[in-house]
């Protein structure tokens, strides 16, 4: 085998990953006023603040969104402000801030978190009732803006923070450290790193200059964390403790489900439990929430397979009813299966709501905007947007995606496999464990290393899971190390030799720690 990358190679490939980033600590990430409108925004606040004005916060259903309204509401209740609080619910009043919403509200100043920037009507709205609205928001920006008292979005042309890849919650968060400089208080925001690290994965920033500052000091906040949730989820599921990826496929998904299924506010409340019986009860319920959003999901997935033409460049399908919390979840599977970007619409009283994902390099909102002429309303960003149209539309709108993704280079519809280079068997030990470990947060734009594994000899072999379909292999050269295949194509047998490409993960079993492989294909 020649070429094999040395520990030190590794090392040096993945530090060569932040060469260009600016913010590699939390000391050196940028201040409040480098925000657009910030200024503007705080100095409003303040006032409503002192003058008693009645405030109110707008935030989202997801994960962002729910992060983010626990951090102003947490802040405004640790210094004692009245606010009202309303977290939209998917299904009774759809997403964001919107002249049904402002109905229910009854305030001077309404700040909206993780949404906002469409809400052309809701502004109009606030305009004629006199109410200040303050967006904070991290979308990508229209052509028209809604009339708002002040605007705070990193994607705005004339916005000079730095880094426009943020999600809501730390646009909320730097919100938080604006007004908490302005009221001269002593407050430490870094209570916040905890959750605020899961809105960042969750809404699958990129893990590069600030967010990778955030979230690697987020980690060690979680695991010290005296939110009870955090208490509640790791006995529920007997865990000592959260990596980076517990953060994507455990507490994100929790949070995501309660308002995909059910309503947001559920999820909020979980995360602001005062003590631990109460924090159990709500992740008990918000788990039985995520295990029904499963079974829609595999339901729906099923379905939508069946409707799936192989030979188009882009996979748009649609069902009646299908529910609107799985679709885009069913999006990115569809993706993931066939490699290409997928639209997913449920159709309910002649609308069709959709929820878009890409793949590579194709900017699928770029797409969508194209042939917003058919289109109610949409928004989003490069990876993943949501849309609604008339029904009758449909079959227009899907002719006419196909024929503007046939522009896109088919490079772009390439995913990453993001592979370091070969390794030897030999050299997966506690060493490189350790360096891998030490450029976590994995994630997007800094994806978990992969390597080729060439000629391993197959010493044992075994099935998994519930329905059999993982297998277990045991490799070794002069090391005898353990692989895991999660979805395998090909079945090996003892005394085979082969050749696959594989990540490197820290198995922790009955407390025994080892380094193991998890197989992404075997070749």
């Amino acid at each position: 085998m020649d070429n094999l990358l040395t520990k030190e190679d590794i090392k040096n490939l993945l530090e060569m990953r932040f060469v260009d980033n600016k913010c590699k600590k939390l000391a050196d990430i940028p201040h409040p006023s480098s925000f657009k409108d910030m200024k503007k925004a705080t100095k409003r606040i303040v006032e409503a603040i002192k003058q008693k004005e009645k405030i109110a916060i707008v935030g989202d259903y997801d994960a962002d969104g729910v992060i983010s309204s626990v951090i102003v509401s947490e802040f405004f209740d640790d210094i004692g402000i009245d606010y009202e609080l309303i977290i939209p619910n998917r299904f009774i009043d759809g997403y964001g801030i919107s002249p049904k919403i402002i109905e229910k509200i009854d305030a001077k100043v309404i700040i909206t978190v993780d949404n906002g920037i469409s809400a052309v009507e809701a502004g109009k709205v606030c305009e004629e009732r006199g109410i200040d609205l303050i967006i904070t928001d991290h979308h990508t920006v229209p052509s028209s803006l809604p009339k708002a008292y002040a605007i705070i979005d990193p994607k705005q042309v004339d916005c000079d923070f730095p880094n426009s890849d943020i999600c809501g919650a730390t646009v909320a968060w730097y919100l938080i450290a604006s007004l908490k400089e302005a009221l001269r208080l002593e407050y430490n925001l870094a209570k916040f790193l905890d959750i605020l690290s899961i809105a960042i994965v969750a809404d699958m920033m990129p893990l590069r200059d600030i967010n990778r500052a955030i979230v690697k000091s987020g980690l060690k906040y979680i695991n010290n964390s005296k939110r009870s949730f955090f208490k509640a989820i790791k006995t529920l599921f007997n865990k000592d403790s959260f990596n980076s990826e517990d953060i994507s496929y455990l507490l994100a998904p929790l949070i995501n489900s309660a308002g995909r299924i059910e309503d947001g506010f559920l999820a909020y409340e979980m995360i602001r439990a005062k003590d631990f019986a109460t924090a159990v009860s709500k992740v008990e319920y918000i788990i039985s929430l995520n295990n029904k959003r499963k079974e829609i999901e595999n339901q729906i997935l099923n379905e939508a397979i069946k409707k799936v033409d192989e030979k188009q460049n882009i996979i748009i399908v649609w069902g009646e009813n299908w529910h609107e919390g799985v679709i885009g979840i069913v999006a990115a599977r569809l993706c993931r299966k066939y490699k290409r970007p997928a639209i997913v619409f449920s159709i309910c009283d002649k609308i069709a709501k959709g929820s878009a994902r890409s793949v590579g390099e194709v900017d699928i909102l770029e797409h969508i905007a194209k042939n917003s002429n058919y289109l109610l309303g949409f928004g989003g960003h490069k990876g993943a947007a949501g849309m609604s149209l008339k029904e009758e539309n449909l079959n227009s709108f899907k002719i006419a995606m196909q024929n503007s993704l046939n522009s896109e280079d088919s490079k772009n519809f390439e995913e990453k496999r993001d592979i370091l280079g070969k390794i030897d068997i030999d050299s997966v030990d506690f060493e490189l464990l350790n360096i891998l470990e030490s450029f976590e947060p994995y994630g997007q734009e800094n994806p978990k290393p992969k390597f080729i594994v060439e000629n391993a000899y197959v010493k044992g072999h075994r099935f998994l899971g519930q329905d059999q379909n993982h297998q277990k292999i045991i490799v070794a050269k002069n090391n005898v190390v353990e692989s895991i295949d999660f979805n395998y194509e090909k079945v090996v047998q003892y005394g085979d030799h082969i050749t696959f490409i594989c990540s490197i993960n820290k198995n922790n079993f009955r407390g025994k720690i080892s380094p193991q492989l998890v197989i992404d294909e075997i070749l």
